[in-house]
């Protein structure tokens, strides 16, 4: 069996493009697995900024000071290399979860997918099943048809302004985020953003669903690019399945000159995107499985073996094994893992305090009354932990050399703060014009916070 979509297959066309797409309601296992697994990242993304870490929040991206904090661990644009490789490591995971089991992010874990069943789900318990559903959109409008539209489009927004709500609070405080909201004292900013992404989280999953998949997601467009004969998708047994067609229950198939699929079109209702699986692979498929349940149900009211539709890769379909070890799924995941290691060891050796010595460009050096050299410099330090901490500052590689600097300097965390200092030597002590010379900044409350930086002394 090839994967490919035939040309004789684009005459019944494999995506519904005509109107809105009614998605059928179907229980089963993968459509518990979905469903548990979708409120559990639901419940996840609305925990996590109330989530307390050392007495603050323990997930803020704080844009407006350009801080990231994650569990104690403050980053600052000077960190971009540990977001870089955080990405990188989402790109190549996801590129071997889709080598090994195809789009199966889409189908279980995609924001898109996981709002777009929501609201298809509120959908239903306000306006019916899949058929009354779409008598209701073709019967005229009267006082019931407006009071459900009216429920459903409400309990849509209240959701999306709830999410939109959500998501800001990982920029901006959630305890003062809340208290504003519930106080109508949000900042003009802050409004803006939480309507326009609830007007975002309305119309995407409420309108535009499957479109967003199909049409707007580049992804779906160039996921074909990772599959191989070894990719597990959903896949239709043509061998078995074909030829299709009613029956009754009793029937004997054989006699009838029919396959197992009895053409109930069940495998297309329950479609998010609305394809047919039985017109071969097509890349609006986004490998939910929703369409495995509804097709063992059927099978089992029949008295048939399930699994006519089913994950199974093109080699399985052709009657050999699939391989787990093949060149390309290793090389993802050896280059995720190898991506992880590099993010930790980053990590590892990162300094909780980032520092940088200016000097004073309009005077390289003055002489003072007792005829001594001095260079003024201008030190900037940034407390990069989870609380305040005061800060020393000294000199070494400049024999002779003494520093004018506050005795302590208190930085509160993920704060700038600007020192100036100045170094004062013998001009006759020292050989050279310009001396190397080092600043070592550390914290008095640990001495392993501590960074040094090179610089230059100037003399007449």
């Amino acid at each position: 069996m090839k994967f490919d979509i035939k040309e004789e297959d684009m005459i019944i066309k494999p995506y519904n493009t005509e109107g809105p797409i009614y998605i059928r309601e179907q229980k089963g296992f993968f459509q518990r697995i979905r469903r548990n697994l979708g409120w559990l990242l639901m419940l996840t993304f609305i925990a996590i900024p109330w989530i307390q870490y050392n007495g603050q929040q323990a997930v803020l991206l704080d844009v407006a000071t350009q801080t990231f904090t994650i569990f104690g661990l403050t980053l600052l644009p000077q960190d971009f290399m540990i977001l870089a490789l955080l990405f990188m490591v989402g790109a190549f995971a996801l590129f071997f979860v889709t080598n090994w089991l195809g789009r199966v992010w889409c189908g279980y874990t995609c924001p898109q997918t996981i709002w777009m069943l929501m609201f298809s789900w509120v959908e239903q318990r306000i306006e019916g099943t899949r058929n009354q559903r779409i008598k209701l959109d073709k019967s005229q409008w009267t006082l019931s048809t407006w009071r459900k539209k009216i429920t459903k489009h409400s309990a849509w927004i209240v959701i999306s302004i709830l999410t939109a709500t959500s998501f800001m609070a990982y920029f901006i405080p959630a305890k003062s985020l809340y208290m504003e909201m519930l106080t109508f004292e949000w900042s003009g900013i802050t409004g803006f953003w939480v309507f326009l992404f609830a007007f975002c989280t309305y119309g995407n999953a409420g309108f535009l669903r499957e479109k967003m998949c199909t049409i707007a997601c580049p992804y779906s467009r160039f996921q074909a690019v990772m599959f191989d004969k070894d990719t597990l998708l959903v896949t239709y047994d043509s061998e078995r399945g074909e030829n299709r067609g009613p029956r009754k229950r009793k029937a004997d198939p054989k006699e009838l000159n029919l396959g197992d699929c009895v053409d109930c079109n069940l495998c297309v209702e329950v479609c998010p995107a609305g394809i047919d699986i039985r017109n071969g692979l097509q890349y609006e498929c986004i490998n939910c499985g929703l369409c495995i349940d509804a097709c063992d149900d059927t099978m089992n009211k029949f008295g048939y073996e399930k699994g006519l539709i089913k994950y199974a890769s093109e080699k399985q379909m052709e009657g050999g094994k699939t391989n787990p070890f093949r060149l390309k799924l290793v090389g993802y995941g050896a280059l995720t893992a190898l991506l992880i290691i590099s993010m930790f060891a980053w990590m590892l050796q990162r300094t909780p305090i980032e520092a940088s010595v200016l000097r004073d460009r309009n005077a390289l050096y003055r002489v003072n009354y007792e005829g001594l050299v001095e260079n003024p410099y201008t030190l900037t330090i940034i407390n990069k932990t989870q609380q305040a901490l005061h800060y020393t500052i000294a000199i070494e590689g400049l024999p002779g050399a003494t520093l004018s600097s506050p005795s302590s300097t208190l930085i509160q965390p993920g704060v700038m703060k600007r020192v100036p200092v100045t170094v004062t030597a013998d001009g006759y002590d020292i050989e050279r014009k310009v001396s190397k010379l080092q600043f070592i900044v550390t914290a008095q409350e640990d001495a392993s916070i501590t960074i040094t930086k090179d610089s230059q002394f100037y003399k007449n």
